[in-house]
């Protein structure tokens, strides 16, 4: 028999929080990580604001020691460590003994691109001819495996230990890897998650694209607007997060706290056909994604009762609204309610399906659904599909039994996810 799947501890970096109680509290209250970036503005950026974690140098010695620290110039790696550690302690696991790995633990963490500043950092070095200088960091820095190494290295995990990309999917595809690791009696536990770099190297490629919005440098906080009629482009993020994932018999067996359940997933492609591109879905591909997830998690469609999409404030919201509607096969009043974190993060890229599924797990677990900022006024044809109460602005204290959550990203890329509620 296939294993039930638990999971048991998170962990983030957020522009709007760093560690779960901060990061609970600010999606809650609706509080921004949005900020104006000085650095920005002297390249020449058209939008010079976006999501960045806030990370002290105290922070940072709570994580690493002075030797990791040393030469360290990756933000990804710097979130992912952080979220990766805390996801590892909130489920009430230690690192494994020196003497003998965790042969039952594993980790599957995503990047998209990994170490762009130490990249220029040594470039600079290699160029000027000093090599020799490079540190001896500098591989597992910039290598995009460097996340998973860095965390199998501080945990001592002896089962897989991988990352994988796949774009803005890259977060939620990481968990649904290792749900099905630990579903085929392959491992008992898998530390799931995603990071992405900050920066001007990072987003500079986004900005030359004309997809970020330029007039709202002066109110950072009002930019992302996903499913607004006023929404004007994603804005750039970063951070990471991080879950626990493990066999229900094992965490029943260790008296493990349960957060909610994964009940299954899909993940698939449109193959840059009939419509889909290398920036856009194939919209055949994404209502197939959520019917394969409702099917892989034997469920009917109204059964779910909230979903946190992807919606990154572009003119393609109301096309994922149009196609949740059509794979769910629902009326207008019988959709279920929608969010979207990115009005308050931004788009954090390779970590927005991890940092994601962090926030749609909470809101199961603690019995409410976060409002959706900076859409007071719903794209008029989003309102043609669904009803304006199905976009709620303020927080929602009330229950939640299951919640889809989706993904989907460049390259013509999905995942969605079913979490339930965990009784």
């Amino acid at each position: 028999m296939k294993k039930r799947v638990v999971i048991t501890g998170l962990g983030v970096a957020s522009p709007n929080g760093v560690g779960i109680e901060e990061f609970e509290s600010a999606i809650k209250n609706g509080k921004s990580g949005i900020t104006f970036h000085p650095k920005l503005e002297e390249l020449n950026f058209s939008c010079q604001i976006g999501g960045k974690p806030e990370v002290s140098e105290e922070k940072l010695k709570e994580y690493f020691t002075p030797l990791q620290l040393r030469g360290l110039n990756s933000s990804g790696i710097v979130y992912g460590v952080i979220s990766g550690t805390d996801a590892w302690k909130d489920a009430g696991l230690e690192p494994s003994p020196d003497e003998a790995p965790d042969w039952d633990s594993g980790i599957i963490f995503g990047t998209g691109i990994l170490g762009v500043d130490k990249f220029r950092e040594a470039i600079h070095l290699i160029d000027a001819g000093k090599t020799r200088r490079l540190g001896s960091t500098s591989v597992i820095q910039t290598m995009a495996s460097g996340i998973s190494a860095y965390l199998g290295g501080i945990l001592g995990c002896g089962n897989q230990v991988t990352t994988n990309s796949s774009a803005c999917t890259t977060g939620t595809e990481a968990l649904l890897m290792g749900f099905e690791r630990i579903q085929a009696g392959k491992a008992k536990r898998m530390l799931v998650g995603s990071c992405s770099d900050d920066g001007p190297y990072v987003w500079g490629g986004f900005d030359a694209m004309r997809i970020l919005p330029g007039k709202y440098n002066d109110r950072p906080k009002a930019a992302s607007r996903p499913m607004s009629a006023s929404a004007a482009g994603f804005v750039p993020g970063s951070g990471a997060g991080a879950l626990v994932l493990e066999d229900l018999e094992s965490a029943l067996e260790r008296g493990a706290k349960i957060y909610a359940e994964v009940l299954g997933g899909d993940v698939n492609s449109g193959g840059q056909r009939a419509g889909g591109s290398m920036t856009a879905a194939n919209d055949e591909a994404v209502q197939r994604c959520i019917r394969g997830a409702l099917k892989m998690a034997n469920i009917d469609p109204q059964q779910i009762d909230a979903i946190n999409g992807h919606l990154t404030a572009t003119a393609k919201d109301s096309v994922e609204i149009l196609n949740w509607t059509k794979a769910l096969k629902c009326e207008k009043g019988d959709f279920p309610l929608i969010n979207s974190l990115k009005g308050m993060i931004g788009h954090c890229l390779s970590a927005s399906g991890s940092i994601e599924c962090v926030a749609s797990v909470l809101q199961l677990k603690n019995n409410f659904i976060f409002g959706n900022i900076n859409c007071e006024d719903p794209d008029p044809e989003i309102l043609k599909m669904i009803t304006s109460e199905k976009i709620p602005q303020k927080t929602l204290q009330q229950e939640t039994k299951i919640l889809a959550k989706a993904s989907f990203g460049f390259g013509d890329v999905n995942a969605v996810v079913i979490f339930r509620k965990y009784d």
